[in-house]
């Protein structure tokens, strides 16, 4: 239900500050969630068997190949935890990544939510193009995140086994 009305430029000119907005608010929000309740193993973000380890991801969406020319949104806050390289390779530091792999995937979630609220400034058809925006900016980014954490998980416990 439009409640806005606007000519067409201004609608769309709106629309760019509002989606920075909705995701910078996402990520905002999930920067203030304590660590303890972003946990990997959790039903949210723990891996599926039809995951397989993030296989799946490589595989189908080849994450490999274009991951890295993804943005690194966590460098972008003060308390922001940046994950486009592994500095420490020690049990404690790999869980923390794991954890902000968590954080990434639900700031991205989050951030798709929003768009059916653009149908209050623009025709009915928008929210179908917003939905496909938010998707394409999000789904990459999260996909990566459902990648990287088996594999983190994993090398965590190998070090973790060979420190017992």
């Amino acid at each position: 239900m439009r409640l806005l009305i606007l000519p067409d430029i201004w609608t769309i000119l709106l629309c760019i500050p509002l989606w920075f907005i909705f995701h910078s608010l996402s990520a905002y929000i999930c920067l203030k969630i304590p660590d303890k309740y972003l946990n990997p193993e959790s039903f949210l973000f723990k891996t599926r068997k039809w995951e397989k380890n993030g296989l799946l991801y490589e595989k189908v969406f080849k994450v490999r190949k274009w991951k890295k020319y993804l943005p690194d949104g966590g460098a972008m806050f003060k308390n922001g935890y940046s994950k486009r390289y592994l500095n420490d390779y020690s049990e404690a530091s790999l869980n923390k990544f794991a954890v902000e792999t968590c954080r990434a995937e639900l700031t991205h979630t989050l951030a798709i939510l929003p768009f059916w609220t653009f149908g209050f400034i623009a025709p009915p058809i928008i929210i179908l193009y917003m939905l496909i925006y938010a998707l394409a900016a999000n789904l990459p980014c999260i996909i990566t995140q459902r990648y990287n954490r088996p594999r983190i998980l994993s090398f965590a416990n190998k070090i973790k086994e060979k420190n017992i």
